[in-house]
């Protein structure tokens, strides 16, 4: 929750940006659900608008995150590498 507005605020400026948006979870090595939703939105939103995005990779601890809440799917994890 601590870092939950700084991720907002870095997400939503990248809602309009043209092309494909990359996600880096490589370094995630605790993450809340306030956090999970945040992106989950943010990857929701990029869909609903058309536009682009991947994840350069994602740590186990934010896969293990995402799966126990059943949003390793919302998220688009399961196209992101390792």
């Amino acid at each position: 929750m601590a870092d939950a507005g700084a991720l907002k605020s870095a997400l939503c400026a990248l809602l309009s940006e043209d092309g494909t948006v990359t996600l880096e979870g490589a370094a995630v090595e605790r993450i809340d659900t306030a956090a999970l939703q945040l992106l989950a939105a943010f990857v929701r939103d990029r869909r609903l608008a058309g536009a682009a995005l991947r994840w350069q990779s994602v740590s186990p601890a934010m896969h293990s995150a995402a799966r126990t809440l059943g949003m390793d799917t919302m998220l688009a994890l399961n196209e992101a590498g390792s």
